[in-house]
Parts: structure tokens; sequence; C-alpha cells
């Protein structure tokens, strides 16, 4: 189980230092969040933006181990 720090040289909790899993998320979330929001604002239509937000969300997590491979390797 994590520790919280104690003193200023320790190191920080460890979920706070994976930044593989916190890139993957971003990766994950933010470009059908950002297909979503962008779509019902500019046409107002809920429907499409769902259904649009849905299948960018699962074309990305289709390449989903590719970038984690690719990531894994740029950071560690």
């Amino acid at each position: 189980m994590s520790k919280f720090p104690t003193k200023k040289t320790e190191k920080p909790i460890d979920v706070l230092t994976n930044w593989v899993s916190i890139s993957m998320a971003l990766i994950f979330a933010l470009p059908s969040l950002g297909a979503f929001l962008g779509i019902y604002y500019g046409t107002g239509n809920l429907i499409i933006a769902a259904v649009l937000g849905f299948a960018v969300h699962f074309v990305t997590l289709a390449f989903s181990g590719r970038i984690s491979k690719y990531l894994n390797e740029i950071m560690n």
C-alpha cells in the first residue's frame, strides 16, 4: 500500500508517478469527449454527437495495445 510522504525529499505517491497510465487515460478520453462536445454544440443534435463520440472512443480502444507499447517505450 502506498504511504503518504512525510518529508519533502521522499517520492510522492506511486499512483501519481505512473505517467504511462495517465497519458493513456487522456488519449482515450479526450478525443471522444472533444468529438461529442464539438458535434453537440455545433449541430445541437445529441444523438449524432453521442454515436460519433462513442465511435471515436472505440476506435481509440482498438489501437490501445499499440498506443500502450509506444508510450511505454518513450516514457520508460
